[in-house]
């Protein structure tokens, strides 16, 4: 500690609009007008089927347009959200700047046609994130941070890099569109570098683990940031995926170890979002699962799904992050609800959470068509089941309703809940024409499927925490780098 005093005076923050900088505003107004040329970009994609391109540049179709939008909602919300949280900040300027800067990358990314332009524009998108992640200029810890995802970021774009210049050795085609109709010269060690290669950049920017340290290490950044980046930015890794599919789905086996991949993560998220306390780093582990999902569903082929998913999760991780303030009140010690106790309890819920469940799976399997036929479609519909499963437990444990009411409101909540989704999806996949290659289902898909379900069982029944070595083991993975930790607040001070 220091040693010095000071006073601290809390009162009403003034009203930004008064005597906010001038690129703020501009930044924010420019990015809702863009979200309304985007919107109206996707209406006419919808209704007409039209795509635009500038030959060997950029090739702009549904999966743009989608894109476009949904990333420009996601920044335009922080923008707007960001007047009055970045108010009497010193870096207030450079922060709008770099968010506006980062979101114009993106949204070339996903137009962008060669290849050159894709990896570049992969690259700053990188370094723009790091840039925001260290923002804070006389932070160490937030500058050790910017140079941990720095670090990864590189080595995803050379990933990248490598993976790009196979295919082109591999094809000659110097366009992404032209690579992905190149099928046929598909195989043989260059194409599995390149795939590989793929793979493993997708993982790094989607914070698979063992990927996972940047994200976790991240937190220096403002809340935005963070929202922006677990909503817009780790989902590069599926829309990567997606953008080159002909070539990861050439192979099963390479498909089964994205499953694999995947369903690690996922699981292994899970595991490390049980030991952390602060409500960032639960979210961002929670993010790492989510991102796992994401990958899993590439893997399963379904990259409709993949894309929905990281839709939806983006949702719901931007409000989960810029509502994160709010937890920290909701959470304070207080009276404490008393355990539902019972056999009432336990069976009806237990009788509840199947049923939901179970007619969750059924229901989107009429609606999508998927787990109809014995194929990874069967599984992919599954995994719906565990998660509505899922969710249906958690509303019954922790639901403040009486019971017959809350057992009652459960199959109301989820039904709609998952008629959307599959509306969603549906939507999505037709926007993507030709985003779903189902493949053949096989032992080790089973296989995958029952340890996941056999690991989940485990952490929900507390087995885990009957281990030290297994909670100090996750405590160590769940930890940030040791130069991006805060020890004292009084190490920071912007101003």
């Amino acid at each position: 500690m220091s040693g010095h005093n000071s006073s601290t005076t809390v009162g009403s923050i003034s009203d930004t609009s008064a005597e906010s900088p001038v690129v703020p505003v501009v930044l924010t107004w420019l990015m809702w007008s863009m979200l309304v040329a985007s919107i109206a970009t996707l209406v006419i994609r919808v209704q007409t089927g039209a795509s635009w391109e500038i030959p060997g540049l950029v090739a702009i179709d549904g999966l743009t347009v989608l894109m476009w939008v949904v990333v420009a909602f996601f920044s335009g919300i922080v923008h707007s959200y960001s007047r009055r949280y970045m108010a009497g900040s010193t870096h207030k300027t450079a922060f709008f700047v770099t968010v506006f800067g980062f979101t114009v990358a993106v949204m070339g990314l996903v137009a962008a046609d060669h290849i050159a332009l894709f990896g570049l524009l992969w690259l700053a998108m990188g370094l723009l994130m790091a840039r925001l992640i260290g923002l804070s200029s006389g932070w160490k810890q937030a500058q050790a941070a910017a140079a941990v995802a720095r670090r990864y970021f590189l080595a995803s774009s050379v990933l990248l890099g490598v993976a790009l210049t196979a295919l082109w050795w591999t094809t000659g085609a110097t366009t992404v569109s032209g690579i992905v109709v190149a099928t046929d010269t598909f195989g043989g060690p260059v194409w599995l570098v390149a795939a590989g290669a793929l793979v493993l950049a997708a993982m790094i920017q989607s914070a698979l683990i063992p990927f996972h340290s940047w994200l976790l290490s991240s937190m220096t950044a403002p809340t935005p940031a963070s929202a922006l980046m677990h909503a817009g930015f780790v989902n590069a890794g599926g829309i990567l995926l997606t953008r080159f599919a002909p070539v990861i789905t050439v192979d099963s086996t390479l498909m089964l170890a994205v499953v694999a991949v995947g369903g690690a993560s996922a699981i292994g998220g899970k595991l490390l979002k049980s030991v952390r306390t602060d409500i960032k780093s639960k979210l961002g582990c929670s993010t790492v699962g989510q991102m796992g999902f994401m990958i899993m569903q590439a893997g399963l082929g379904f990259f409709g799904a993949a894309i929905t998913h990281l839709i939806l999760h983006g949702f719901y991780k931007a409000y989960q992050f810029l509502s994160s303030g709010g937890h920290v009140e909701h959470t304070s010690p207080g009276a404490a609800t008393p355990p539902r106790t019972g056999p009432m309890t336990s069976v009806a819920g237990l009788a509840v959470t199947l049923l939901t469940g179970l007619a969750g799976g059924v229901l989107f399997a009429v609606l999508t068509g998927k787990g109809t036929t014995v194929d990874s479609g069967l599984l992919l519909t599954f995994f719906v089941v565990f998660a509505t499963l899922h969710a249906a437990r958690n509303a019954v444990q922790h639901t403040s309703l009486p019971a017959i009411a809350r057992y009652g409101a459960i199959p109301l909540v989820f039904f709609p809940a998952i008629l959307i989704y599959a509306g969603v999806y549906t939507g999505v996949s037709g926007l993507l024409m030709g985003s779903t290659a189902a493949t053949e289902l096989t032992s080790l898909h089973g296989l995958i499927a029952v340890v996941f379900v056999g690991i989940y069982v485990s952490i929900e029944t507390g087995i885990h925490e009957r281990s030290q070595r297994l909670y100090v083991a996750l405590l160590n993975a769940s930890q940030p780098s040791s130069d991006t930790v805060l020890t004292s607040t009084e190490d920071y001070n912007e101003y």
